[in-house]
């Protein structure tokens, strides 16, 4: 049953239509039945239309054409244009579209950076559900009037921004009445993002490395992801963040926090907490922010789900073992990845699981993904070495019954952790094993083995090797 026999036939060049109607002699049952699996019935039979680094007049030319109703979707994928290529052709695809837009700038790194050149102006799209913007660092200039009336979901991608650009005020409740998500990623220039929605229940926002000011003030939100931002090196003190979120849900902070600048109202309804800790190297101020985020623990202590990121710095470390701040938790699922480069991490691994109470099911991810020969060995007289008491020391995770690794290598510190997990957690039903993608066959059968070997005969274990 194919339901794109109504639409508009793909376009890989000058977007003519056509395509034999089918669904017509189908049952009134069957329409019925297919209808009502989409979101939007009224969107389920519009045209949809795609260019493929295709010619930006010729794309002007299809979309003002007469016989283009309503569009569905508009995807474009086109190579390095100068900005105001697309801004001819934006306006046209704003009148037209009635679902979503998907315009993707392919850029070699070979090409002048984009930085070079002007701005995308971006129309107001009265009738857009969705609108994804991948632009390889263009310029985007926000329209400063006008009401996206039926606007869902927004992600920017590689773009480029102004300062204060306006994008809180674009995605406000004013002009974005029905918005739902927003999704930033590696925005380059945006210092202040201030938002104020009635509608709005899921935020994400990563690598906004020169943002200093973020305000969120929205009712609703369920979903918070906020990570490596806040990172600017001019002014580290400048940055401030204020989040009234009153039926968050779930809370992603992988960044720096500190108490007296990032205010976070009352969160009671919060399920899932993601955080980020540093085994740390010997500067007062890098202890003081760990500190920081062992503060949020304190304060969600009673949550279902915590994403807790352990890093260890690249080379030794000579400071204070952070560990004994953390407090104990109420949680039944645990998602702990660790990026080790080549230390010794059970006795971390140790300390956390001795602090989850009722722990139910353990996803433990070794990072980074990155080539096996990277890795390296950790010095003498790093503070790793220094807290034996897991290898020995009982830990009985007695709710325990499901664990996932991936991205195993099969390190002589991910073994050791391994096999103690085995022996730790003595009701657990179910083990799954994903070796890293560049393990070679003889290594992965080797380490198989000596895995099954330290397991019961009651554990399910499956061990697979990552296949991208």
């Amino acid at each position: 049953m194919d339901l794109s026999a109504q639409r508009l036939k793909h376009s890989g060049a000058d977007g003519d239509g056509g395509g034999e109607d089918r669904l017509s002699d189908l049952p009134d049952d069957v329409l019925i039945d297919i209808l009502v699996l989409v979101d939007d019935a009224a969107e389920a039979l519009l045209p949809e239309l795609s260019f493929n680094f295709i010619g930006h007049h010729r794309i002007d030319a299809a979309l003002a054409a007469h016989q283009v109703p309503d569009l569905s979707l508009l995807f474009v994928l086109t190579e390095d244009p100068y900005p105001e290529f697309v801004s001819e052709w934006l306006p046209a695809a704003a009148r037209a579209l009635s679902g979503h837009i998907d315009l993707e700038v392919f850029r070699p790194d070979t090409e002048p950076v984009a930085e070079e050149r002007g701005d995308i102006d971006l129309p107001c799209f009265e009738k857009a559900t969705s609108i994804t913007l991948k632009l390889g660092f263009l310029g985007l200039a926000l329209p400063s009037s006008g009401v996206f009336a039926r606007l869902r979901g927004l992600q920017l991608v590689d773009v480029r921004l102004h300062g204060q650009s306006g994008l809180g005020e674009l995605l406000s409740s004013q002009r974005c009445p029905s918005l739902k998500s927003v999704i930033v990623c590696q925005a380059r220039g945006l210092d202040s993002f201030n938002i104020h929605s009635e509608s709005l229940l899921n935020i994400e926002l990563s690598n906004l490395h020169c943002l200093q000011q973020l305000t969120v003030i929205a009712p609703v939100l369920e979903i918070l992801r906020v990570k490596n931002c806040f990172t600017n090196p001019l002014d580290p003190d400048l940055s401030v963040a204020n989040i009234s979120a009153p039926q968050l849900k779930l809370l992603e902070w992988m960044n720096a926090y500190d108490p007296s600048s990032i205010q976070l109202d009352n969160m009671m309804h919060l399920e899932n907490l993601g955080i980020k800790i540093f085994i740390l190297e010997g500067e007062e101020e890098a202890v003081e922010r760990n500190l920081y985020c062992m503060t949020l623990l304190w304060r969600f202590d009673h949550i279902r789900a915590l994403d807790l990121l352990i890093s260890y710095p690249p080379d030794i470390c000579t400071g204070p073992y952070l560990m004994e701040h953390m407090p104990k938790l109420h949680i039944t699922i645990l998602a702990l990845g660790i990026m080790a480069y080549g230390h010794c991490f059970g006795a971390s691994v140790f300390d956390v699981l001795m602090r989850c109470r009722g722990l139910k099911r353990l996803d433990l991810d070794f990072l980074p993904r990155s080539q096996l020969g990277e890795q390296t060995l950790c010095p003498s007289g790093c503070i790793c070495d220094q807290q034996p008491k897991w290898k020995t020391e009982e830990l009985a995770l007695n709710c325990l019954e499901e664990i996932e690794i991936h991205d195993m290598r099969g390190t002589e510190h991910e073994v050791a952790l391994v096999q103690r997990l085995f022996h730790w957690a003595i009701v657990l039903k179910r083990l799954k094993i994903v070796f890293h993608e560049l393990i070679t066959e003889s290594k992965a059968k080797e380490l198989r083995q000596l895995l099954l070997s330290f397991s019961r005969i009651d554990i399910c274990i499956d061990i697979s090797t990552f296949v991208p």
